[in-house]
C-alpha cells in the first residue's frame, strides 16, 4: 500500500512535536514524514538570552532529534497550493523545487517582534546578535573599571530591557545574575551594576493573581532588577533611552523584548489568515477551505470551541496541540470523528536566573504558588520537554 505522505513545515516547537507524535502514533512504514525547515536544526528560540549572558548552544541539530523514520528537507517553502496539494520551496542551492503531499501541517511558528530602526537598541532576533549583546555589555563592564566619570561610569553600568513579558521578565533576570557575577570578577561592587524592566502596563504577570506579580516583581528586586511600571521606551539614542512619560534613562545598552508575531512567510503562502496574520483554522486544526492541510503552534489561530479562549503563543500550547493533531490526522484518515482543541491548563513557569524560577498554576479553585530551585528545576524541565532534550 503506498504510504500517506505527511509534510510538516517548520522545525520549531510545534513542528518538532507534530513530527515526534505523527512518527510514534501513525507509524513509519504507513505514512512518509518529511519536515521542512529554512535550518538544519531547531533553535531553541526562548532562550535567545542564554547566549547573550554566556557562552551557550541553543541549537539542536534536526538529525540528533530525528535520525531515522524522517526526511528532513533544508528549504523555505514559499506557496501552497492547497487545490492541488502541492507546495513549493527554495532549496538550500537557492532553487525552486514542488513537493506533493496527502497531508500538509504548517508550523511555522513566529519570529521576534523588532523595533523600528530608528528607535535604537537591540532586539534579540537570533544567536548573532544576542552573541554581540554579551560582547557589548562585557566591555561596557571593562570600561567601567577605569572610567573616571561617575555618571558615565553608572551608564556603563546599566541596562535597560524594554518588554515585561514573560521573555522580558527572564531575559532582565538573566542580565542582573551575570552583570554582577561579571562586575565582581572585574572588581566592581555588585550592587552597582543596574538593570531596569520596563513595563507598558500597571504590574507583572496579567495572566496570574495580583500575588504572583508582586512575589514575581519582589525575587526581581532580590536578584538587582528594577521594574519601572506604566511606562514605553519611545526610542534609545547615543545611550539615552527616552520613556513615555518623558523621563531620560542613561544606558549602556537596551535591549528589546516586544514579543513574538506570526511568520511573515505566511502572508506569502496563499492561505486563509486573520488580521493578526494567523493561519484560519477549524477546532480540529484544519485549515480553513482546504483539505489534509492543518496548522498548529504560533502561526495558527486556535480557539476552544466549549470556552471561546484562543492559545497564547507559548511551547507548552504548542506541544499539547502537536498531541492531538497526529489524534485528529489519524481519524480523518480512518474516516473517524476527530478530537476537538481543549485549552491547555494555567501553567506558567518562568526562570529568574541560575537555580531561582517561580512556577504559577491554579488547581482547585487554590492559586500554587512555587519558588527557588524547585521553580528553577520546573522551569528547565519545561524548557527541555519543549525542545525535546533530554
Amino acid at each position: 500500500m503506498k504510504p500517506v505522505t505527511c509534510v510538516v513545515v517548520g522545525g520549531g516547537h510545534a513542528g518538532i512535536h507534530a513530527v515526534h507524535e505523527l512518527k510514534k502514533i501513525v507509524g513509519g512504514r504507513e505514512l512518509r514524514l518529511i519536515l521542512i525547515d529554512q535550518n538544519p536544526h531547531h533553535l531553541r528560540k526562548v532562550l535567545l538570552f542564554k547566549p547573550a549572558v554566556s557562552d551557550t548552544d541553543v541549537a539542536v541539530p534536526l538529525e540528533k532529534l530525528f535520525p531515522e523514520g524522517v526526511e528532513l528537507v533544508q528549504g523555505m517553502v514559499t506557496t501552497v497550493k492547497a487545490s492541488e496539494r502541492t507546495l513549493l520551496y527554495i532549496d538550500k542551492e537557492s532553487m525552486e523545487q514542488e513537493l506533493s503531499y496527502d497531508v500538509l501541517v504548517l508550523a511555522v511558528g513566529s519570529k521576534v517582534r523588532q523595533a523600528l530602526p530608528e528607535q535604537g537598541g537591540i532586539s534579540l532576533t537570533n544567536v548573532r546578535d544576542a552573541e554581540t549583546v554579551r560582547a557589548l555589555w562585557k566591555e561596557n563592564l571593562r570600561r567601567a573599571v577605569e572610567e573616571p566619570n561617575r555618571e558615565e561610569r553608572q551608564r556603563l553600568l546599566t541596562l535597560a530591557v524594554a518588554g515585561a513579558g514573560i521573555s522580558g521578565i527572564e531575559m532582565s533576570a538573566e542580565f542582573a545574575y551575570a552583570m554582577r557575577a561579571e562586575a565582581a570578577q572585574l572588581g566592581i561592587r555588585p550592587d552597582d551594576v543596574s538593570v531596569y524592566l520596563v513595563n507598558a502596563q500597571d504590574r507583572l504577570f496579567p495572566e496570574g493573581p495580583i500575588k504572583m506579580a508582586r512575589r514575581l516583581e519582589q525575587l526581581l528586586g532580590e536578584g538587582g532588577v528594577t521594574v519601572l511600571h506604566k511606562q514605553k521606551v519611545l526610542h534609545e539614542k547615543a545611550g539615552i533611552v527616552t520613556l513615555s512619560n518623558g523621563q531620560t534613562l542613561p544606558v549602556g545598552l537596551c535591549i528589546w523584548a516586544l514579543g513574538l508575531t506570526p511568520h511573515p512567510l505566511l502572508r506569502r503562502m496563499g492561505l486563509p489568515l486573520t488580521s493578526q496574520g494567523q493561519v484560519e483554522v477549524d477546532a480540529s486544526y484544519r485549515v480553513v477551505g482546504t483539505s489534509g492541510v492543518y496548522s498548529i503552534g504560533d502561526c495558527a489561530r486556535i480557539v476552544d470551541p466549549a470556552t471561546g479562549r484562543a492559545d497564547r503563543m507559548t511551547c507548552k500550547e504548542a506541544t499539547g496541540q502537536a498531541t492531538r493533531l497526529a489524534q485528529i490526522v489519524l481519524a480523518d484518515l480512518q474516516g473517524a470523528p476527530a478530537p476537538l482543541h481543549q485549552s491547555y491548563m494555567d501553567f506558567f513557569c518562568i526562570g529568574l536566573g541560575p537555580n531561582r524560577g517561580i512556577v504559577w498554576t491554579r488547581k482547585w479553585g487554590l492559586d500554587i504558588i512555587l519558588t527557588g530551585k524547585l521553580g528553577w528545576k520546573l522551569r528547565e524541565f519545561t524548557w527541555n520537554v519543549a525542545s525535546m532534550v533530554k
